[in-house]
């Protein structure tokens, strides 16, 4: 396993999680994501890319929430776990995401090369 890999499972692994409204996609929209993550993601087309944006929403975004969600990248698992990004729907985990991880995950963000999912 290559090491951003193994960032990404440390980080992922220190993720808290928490049960979503059914059919709920208030959090999805176009992210950007690390090379390591979009190589675990189906390609999808141009054409697929474009009509996503058009409406303002991630490619793998389905009529029943996300496509990918085992493996969404780490911006769309820190969503609603911290007050910087709170579910509107007031959904959330028992306990929020350690500070420190939160600031290892926008570490890891900002020091790797992004991409649009």
């Amino acid at each position: 396993m290559n090491t951003n890999r193994k960032i990404v499972v440390y980080l992922r692994e220190r993720i808290p999680t928490f049960e979503c409204v059914p059919g709920c996609h208030d959090c999805c929209g176009p992210v950007t994501t690390s090379a390591e993550e979009m190589s675990h993601l189906p390609v999808k087309t141009d054409a697929e890319h474009d009509a996503a944006l058009e409406e303002w929403n991630c490619v793998h975004l389905g009529p029943h929430g996300c496509t990918v969600y085992e493996e969404r990248p780490l911006i769309c698992r820190v969503f609603g776990t911290t007050s910087n990004m709170l579910c509107p729907n007031s959904c959330r985990p028992k306990e929020m995401i350690d500070s420190k991880v939160e600031r290892q995950i926008h570490h890891y963000i900002a020091n790797t090369r992004q991409v649009l999912v």
